[in-house]
């Protein structure tokens, strides 16, 4: 009887152990399940955030040269691959800055076309440090009719009487010259590029009424020089460039000879043929008539064989 109870208390012992094993199993069976759900939805999150990104969207039309303001931007979600190069996506790198380019209602907020404001502190302010500001007086013409605005780059030419020594002495021929090249606009008449006044939600653009004839650009002083001499030999031409476009290329002078070489290509010179020197016949003697002859004998010595021709008579 004592044995049997023995056994009995040894059975319940090992169920209970067995109960216990299994509970603490199905527990760690469970933690780790819900570790790899939870290691699957942090990759799923990591996944979404490597191929999704926020930048900032226009909610209207912001034109050039106007404040970004908040209430103007919306933060959009969209895939990677289909962000704008340098596209903003925080306001804080923006405050107070203006575009310099048109902005569409939905389009991506770039950097490319923002800049930092440049008429807080007058013309001295917006010159570039190693730069002097120099005003040029220009025609219409020049100032490619008005569209040159503060901020843009353009490239300087002159047209100059040039003297160059001929056989009849030194004259003047007129050619153009590059001067400069990738030359920053730091004003237009008195305009330094300001932000547009916004009234009752809009904005409010001021075109003035005609082109002004002063260009105001950023040169070193060695540069300022020269064109100060250019202005006062010629006149001073200006070419606008693309904002994306910060390339200096060799340029040479224009004049009428490299126009005709480039209008018409140097074709190759035909060989001139050297004079002949004149033939001297020389004469010719002429033969002498043969003489007449008369017959002929031959003579036998021995096995030798001589033939003797007998004159006539």
């Amino acid at each position: 009887m004592q044995k049997q109870r023995i056994i009995l208390i040894i059975g319940i012992v090992l169920a209970v152990i067995s109960l216990v094993l299994v509970k603490v199993y199905l527990s760690e069976q469970d933690k780790a399940l819900e570790a790899r759900k939870r290691r699957e939805v942090e990759s799923f999150k990591t996944q979404f955030k490597e191929s999704q990104t926020s930048v900032l969207i226009a909610k209207q039309d912001i034109p050039r040269g106007a404040t970004v303001e908040p209430e103007n931007l919306e933060i959009g979600i969209i895939p990677r691959e289909y962000v704008q190069p340098q596209a903003v996506t925080s306001l804080d790198r923006i405050a107070g800055m203006i575009t310099i380019a048109p902005v569409a209602a939905g389009e991506q907020l770039s950097m490319t076309k923002l800049s930092q404001p440049r008429h807080a502190g007058g013309l001295a302010e917006v010159t570039p440090v190693g730069k002097r500001a120099v005003t040029v007086t220009v025609d219409n013409i020049a100032s490619l009719v008005g569209m040159v605005k503060p901020g843009d780059y353009v490239d300087v030419i002159t047209l100059l009487a040039v003297p160059i020594q001929t056989k009849e002495g030194q004259q003047t021929s007129m050619a153009v010259i590059p001067l400069f090249q990738n030359v920053l606009v730091l004003a237009v008449g008195r305009d330094i590029g300001g932000p547009l006044l916004r009234t009752e939600g809009r904005y409010k653009t001021e075109q003035p009424a005609e082109p002004s004839p002063l260009i105001t650009l950023a040169l070193s002083p060695q540069e300022a020089n020269l064109i100060a001499f250019a202005q006062e030999q010629g006149k001073v031409r200006l070419i606008l460039r693309s904002p994306a476009d910060s390339q200096v290329q060799p340029t040479y002078p224009a004049s009428w000879d490299t126009l005709f070489q480039y209008v018409m290509p140097v074709m190759p010179q035909p060989v001139e043929q050297q004079p002949q020197e004149p033939q001297v016949e020389l004469p010719v003697e002429k033969p002498k008539p043969p003489k007449e002859e008369g017959d002929v004998v031959e003579i036998y010595r021995g096995l030798n064989k001589d033939t003797v021709v007998l004159p006539k008579s």
